[in-house]
C-alpha cells in the first residue's frame, strides 16, 4: 500500500538497531502501526501489540497479526464452492442510495477519486464482506483480511498522487483500470502469537499497557493522516459520515498533535513520560517538525543515565504534493532514536508520614501532557517532586522548618561526605536498634545542644516508626524504635538525585506561594494532612498548627484560585476512611466539576483508599 511513512523497506534497519544494542524482550509494541509492516515483520519473534488511532489501520493490523498465513476460507468455500476473491470479483452490483462511495467520491458526487464503475464494485464488495461475517461464512480474522485486501486494492485504482488530501482533475491511467480485489500480502509464519491490537490515541493507551520494546513511528510532518486517508477510513467504518468541502473529508475526525507545530513537542513529552516499555525506538528524520537535536534532548530527560543513541540511514523520501515544503531542499535522512526508559523512583532517605513513594507512578499517570514547572506545595519527604521530570524546574515547598532543613541538607550536601558525618554520629553516640539509653542520651543532645538537621535526621532513623514528633517546646519526644542506620539508607542517600536539574527550595505556607509568579503551564501538587484520618503531624498538639475543617476549607479555596488562574493542580486526599466520609471534599469536587482518579490503598497500620483530584 502507498502509505506516508511506511517503514516496510526499513524493517531490516530496525532489526539492525535492536541487534546492535543487544535489546531483548518478549513483547514488542508497534504503537503507530499504520499498515503494520513493522509488527508484521516481527510477529514471528515477539508477541506484538499494535495500535493506531485510524480504524482502517486497526483492521490491517488485525489482518496481519491474527493470521499466520493467508486464510483458507474453508467455511466460505464449503458454502459457495469458490474462493471469496473469485466470488467477489465475478459479482455484478447495481448502485443504490446506500452506496456511499459511489454517491460521494465519484463524478456522481462531483469528486474524481474513483470512476463510477470502480466505486460501485467497492461499495458492493464492502457490504458483501459485512454480510459474510454476519452470516458466519467467515470468521473475524478472515473478515479483517478481506477488508484489508479491499483497502489495498482501492489504492491501486485511486485517482490521486498517493493520498486522499486531493484528487486529480484528470483521470490518471491507473484509475481507469477495472477494479479487482487482490489478496493482501503478509509475512507468513508457522504459528501466530497472542497478539493484541488497539485503535486508540497512543498517548492515552501507553498509560494502560506495558512491555519490553516499543517502536514509535508517529507522524512527524504537517500531514494529518485523518485527512490523507479519510476515504479509506470511511470504507473501513462504512458509517455514512457527515463530510465537507471539495475533498469530502470527514467532519468528525481526530487530528494528531504530532502533526501540529505547536503541540508536537508536548505530545512527545507526554509520550516519553508515560510509556511503560523498557526499550524505546523512535523512527524520525531530519525533515521533521521538531529537529533531531530537539528530540534527543527531550528523550534524554526520560532516558536511563540520560543516554540517547541516534542511528542514521539514508532513505528515499516519499513524494507528495507537499514535497516542496519539506526539508528546505535537504535530502531525507531517516534515523532511529533509541533509549532505555528510566523507571527508577529515587526514594527520599527521610521516612515521613504520608510519603507517596509507593504510589508515585500512579500519580504521574495523571500528569498533563506538558509540565514546565512542578510545584510540590506540601513537599514533605519530597518523594513526588524529586521524581518529576519537569521541562523547566521543580519547586519544593515545606512549611515545617525541621523537615525543610533535612531535605535541604540531603539535596545540597555531597552524598559521600553526608554519609561519613552520619556514620560518625552513629558511632559517637553508640546508637543501635532498641538501645533506649543511648537513644535518650542522643535525643537530649539534640534537644539541648545541637538542633542540626543532621542530628534530627539520625534521630528519626532510630525513633519509633521513624516518627518526628515534638512537644510544645519543639523538643523531639519520640521514644526509641526498632530501626537502625543500614545499607539501604546509605543507598537512598546516594540515589536521591532529583530527575529535574533545576530545583527551587521554599520554606513557607502554601498560602504564601504567589501563583502568579509561575507560568500558566505550571502544575501545583498538594499532599495535605488527611482531614478524616489521624496522624501525629496534624493533631495540633505538637507545637505546630493542626489540620482541621478550617484548614481544609482554606486549601480547597486556594485550589479554586489556582483553577481560576488557568493553572493546573493535583490534590492527594481520601474521600472515605474507616467508615468516615469526607463530605466537604466530595461536594466541592461535584460543585466545580473536578476529576477524581483512584490511586489505591496506602498505609500499613491504618490503610486508606486514596484519590487524586485534578482540575483537568
Amino acid at each position: 500500500m502507498r502509505y506516508l511513512g511506511n517503514k516496510e523497506k526499513l524493517t531490516w534497519f530496525i532489526e539492525e538497531v535492536i541487534e546492535k544494542h543487544n535489546i531483548e524482550g518478549e513483547v514488542f509494541a508497534d504503537l503507530f502501526s499504520g499498515t503494520c509492516s513493522v509488527g508484521d515483520y516481527f510477529k514471528d519473534k515477539y508477541k506484538i501489540i499494535a495500535n493506531d488511532y485510524m480504524y482502517f489501520s486497526k483492521i490491517i493490523a488485525e489482518a496481519k497479526l491474527l493470521n499466520a498465513t493467508a486464510p483458507k476460507f474453508s467455511s466460505f468455500i464449503n458454502k459457495y464452492d469458490e474462493d471469496p476473491f473469485i466470488y467477489l470479483n465475478n459479482r455484478s452490483y447495481r448502485p443504490g442510495k446506500n452506496f456511499y462511495i459511489y454517491n460521494n467520491y465519484t463524478p456522481v458526487g462531483n469528486r474524481m477519486y474513483l470512476t463510477e464503475s470502480n466505486a460501485i464494485k467497492i461499495d458492493g464488495m464492502r457490504l458483501d464482506i459485512e454480510e459474510f461475517y454476519k452470516d458466519g461464512d467467515i470468521d473475524y480474522s478472515e473478515y479483517c483480511f478481506l477488508l484489508a485486501s479491499l483497502f489495498e486494492s482501492v489504492m491501486k485504482v485511486s485517482n490521486t498522487t498517493g493520498t486522499y488530501q486531493a484528487f486529480l482533475k484528470f483521470w490518471e491511467s491507473r484509475s481507469l483500470k477495472e477494479f479487482e480485489l487482490t489478496s493482501l500480502e503478509l509475512n507468513s509464519v508457522e504459528e501466530i502469537k497472542d497478539n493484541t491490537i488497539f485503535c486508540e490515541n497512543t498517548n492515552k493507551l501507553v498509560r494502560e499497557i506495558e512491555g519490553d520494546i516499543a517502536y514509535l513511528d508517529p507522524p512527524y510532518t504537517i500531514n494529518q493522516y485523518t485527512n490523507s486517508y479519510h476515504l479509506i477510513e470511511t470504507i473501513a467504518k462504512y458509517d455514512y459520515p457527515e463530510i465537507f468541502g471539495k475533498t469530502g473529508r470527514r467532519k468528525k475526525r481526530e487530528l494528531s498533535d504530532y502533526s501540529n507545530k505547536t503541540n508536537a513537542i508536548y505530545a512527545f513529552e507526554d509520550l516519553f513520560r508515560q510509556i511503560k516499555f523498557k526499550h524505546i525506538l523512535v523512527s524520525y528524520s531530519n525533515q521533521s517538525i521538531l529537529s533531531i537535536d530537539e528530540m534527543v534532548n527531550l528523550a534524554s530527560k526520560f532516558a536511563k543515565n540520560n543516554k540517547v543513541y541516534v542511528e542514521k540511514v539514508h532513505y528515499r523520501e516519499y513524494a507528495t504534493n507537499n514535497l516542496s515544503m519539506k526539508g528546505n531542499g535537504k535530502s531525507l535522512k531517516e534515523c532511529i532514536i533509541y533509549f532505555e526508559k528510566d523507571f527508577t523512583i529515587n526514594k527520599s532517605p527521610l521516612n515521613y508520614s504520608g510519603s507517596k513513594d509507593k504510589v508515585a507512578d500512579k500519580i504521574f499517570k495523571y500528569l498533563p501532557n506538558h509540565v514546565s514547572v512542578f510545584v510540590d506545595a506540601m513537599g514533605g519527604a519530597f518523594n513526588i517532586g524529586a521524581n518529576i521530570q519537569a521541562m523547566d524546574k521543580v519547586v519544593y515547598n515545606e512549611y515545617n522548618p525541621f523537615i525543610y532543613s533535612i531535605i535541604k541538607m540531603l539535596l545540597e550536601s555531597e552524598p559521600e561526605a553526608l554519609i561519613s558525618d552520619i556514620e560518625q554520629t552513629v558511632k559517637k553516640f553508640n546508637l543501635k536498634k532498641k538501645h533506649k539509653d543511648e537513644y535518650i542520651k542522643f535525643r537530649d543532645h539534640y534537644n539541648k545542644q545541637d538542633k542540626s538537621p543532621l542530628n534530627l535526621f539520625v534521630l528519626q532513623i532510630y525513633a519509633f516508626q521513624n516518627m518526628i514528633r515534638f512537644n510544645n517546646s519543639y523538643e523531639m519526644n519520640t521514644p526509641v524504635g526498632n530501626n537502625e542506620y543500614c545499607e539501604s539508607i546509605k543507598e537512598r542517600i546516594l540515589g536521591f538525585i532529583p530527575k529535574t536539574k533545576d530545583i527551587e527550595l521554599l520554606n513557607k505556607s502554601y498560602e504564601d506561594i504567589d501563583i502568579e509568579d509561575y507560568p500558566l503551564d505550571t502544575v501545583f501538587y498538594f499532599d495535605p494532612p488527611y482531614f478524616i484520618t489521624k496522624a501525629e503531624y496534624n493533631d495540633g498538639k505538637r507545637g505546630f498548627k493542626g489540620w482541621d475543617s478550617d484548614e481544609e476549607s482554606k486549601l480547597l479555596d486556594f485550589l479554586n484560585h489556582i483553577d481560576q488562574s488557568g493553572r493546573k493542580f493535583m490534590l492527594s486526599n481520601v474521600v472515605e476512611h474507616n467508615g468516615k466520609v469526607h463530605n466537604i471534599l466530595i461536594e466541592w469536587i461535584k460543585s466545580h466539576g473536578y476529576s477524581v482518579h483512584s490511586i489505591g490503598q496506602t498505609g500499613i497500620k491504618y490503610p486508606r483508599k486514596e484519590v487524586l483530584v485534578t482540575n483537568y
